[in-house]
């Protein structure tokens, strides 16, 4: 059977293949949508002498039919891949903890300027190098106990300065402030 057979035979089956697009796709839409596809091929493609020519038109379905399903689950996949890639807005920092989170690295660095050097030294070493103290007292010609003491005074300074800039920001207490309305 040559082409324009192969369409008539195309017409004769268009239900039955309708029927089995639809059971192999799970809606009439896309069944029609590949009922159409294989139309065109159909149209486009140039066929010889075809022996079963339903069985011919059944097997392109069922293989158009695949195609699209395998096309949809990787779409889907795809999709959902980049919406889980996609930052939401609880992840994405308001202003405020932006500037809060800026003015209390500000206050670490003047804390770690403050710092005495063999101080500073071990504290980087340990917390931006993550060398363990004991690679930090060998480093430094020091006991594992004194590098420890090092970090807890370093730890001490960083907190104890951002309490105290803490303090001097906070607002005013109120005996202050009757004060200065009583003047």
């Amino acid at each position: 059977m040559t082409g324009s057979g192969l369409r008539a035979v195309f017409l004769t089956e268009r239900k039955m293949l309708l029927r089995l697009l639809t059971a192999r796709l799970g809606n009439s839409e896309d069944a029609e949508d590949v009922l159409q596809d294989l139309w065109i091929k159909l149209e486009v493609t140039p066929s010889g002498p075809i022996a079963q020519p339903a069985a011919y038109l059944f097997r392109m379905a069922n293989n158009l039919a695949f195609d699209r399903r395998r096309s949809a689950t990787r779409h889907a996949l795809r999709d959902k891949e980049w919406l889980e890639s996609q930052s939401s807005s609880d992840d994405i920092p308001n202003i405020e903890h932006i500037l809060l989170a800026r003015e209390r690295l500000a206050q670490v660095e003047a804390a770690l300027a403050s710092l005495p050097p063999r101080v500073s030294r071990a504290f980087r070493l340990f917390r931006f190098e993550g060398l363990t103290q004991k690679v930090i007292a060998a480093q430094l010609g020091l006991s594992l106990s004194s590098v420890e003491k090092l970090l807890q005074q370093a730890y001490r300074t960083i907190h104890n300065h951002g309490r105290e800039n803490i303090a001097d920001s906070a607002p005013r207490r109120r005996h202050d402030n009757e004060e200065d309305m009583n003047r």
